[in-house]
C-alpha cells in the first residue's frame, strides 16, 4: 500500500465510526445537543458550573453555534441560561429536570450498543484495538514535532546565513 493510501484509508475509517448512530435512531437530542448535556452534567459533577464560551471550546465549534443550540435546547425545556450573580455578561447553562431523563435515555441506548459490539468483537480486541489507536497517535504526534523542529532549525540557519 502507498504512503498516502494509510492516511487515507486510516480517515476513512475513522469517518465511517464516528458515522454511526449509537442512539439507534432516537433522535431527541442530536449528537452535539448530548455532548453538550454531557459537558454539563460533567461540570455539576464536579461541583461547577460552564458557561457558553467554555462549551464552545470543548466540542470545537463557535460560541453563536452553542447559543442557538441551547436556545433550541431552552424552547424544549432541556437547558436554561442563568445569569451570574456577579457579572451580567456571564450566563451559566443549567440543566433542567427534563434534561437529565433525556440523557440518561439516550446513554442506555448508546450502552447497549456499544455492549453488544465489545461481546461480538471481544473485549481484549477492543483494547488492543484502542491501545494501538493511541500509540498510533502518539506516534504521528512526535514525527509531526521532529518535523516542525526540523523546519525551524531549517529556518534558523537561513536566518543565519542571511545575517
Amino acid at each position: 500500500m502507498e504512503i498516502n493510501e494509510y492516511l487515507v484509508k486510516l480517515f476513512e475509517t475513522i469517518k465511517d465510526l464516528e458515522n454511526i448512530d449509537f442512539f439507534l435512531g432516537t433522535k431527541r437530542l442530536s449528537r452535539t445537543e448530548f455532548r453538550l448535556l454531557r459537558e454539563v452534567i460533567l461540570e455539576n459533577n464536579r461541583g461547577r458550573e460552564i458557561i457558553s464560551s467554555e462549551l464552545a471550546r470543548r466540542l470545537g465549534i463557535t460560541r453563536s453555534a452553542v447559543s442557538q443550540i441551547i436556545t433550541k435546547l431552552e424552547e424544549r425545556n432541556i437547558v436554561r441560561r442563568m445569569a451570574s450573580a456577579t457579572d451580567k455578561k456571564i450566563a451559566y447553562v443549567r440543566l433542567s429536570e427534563a434534561s437529565i431523563s433525556v440523557f440518561n435515555e439516550q446513554c442506555s441506548r448508546a450502552n447497549k450498543l456499544v455492549e453488544r459490539v465489545v461481546e461480538r468483537f471481544g473485549e481484549d480486541r477492543i483494547n488492543e484495538l484502542i491501545d494501538g489507536y493511541q500509540q498510533l497517535a502518539a506516534v504521528f504526534l512526535e514525527v509531526r514535532n521532529e518535523f516542525l523542529d526540523a523546519e525551524s532549525d531549517d529556518e534558523i540557519q537561513r536566518t543565519e546565513k542571511r545575517e
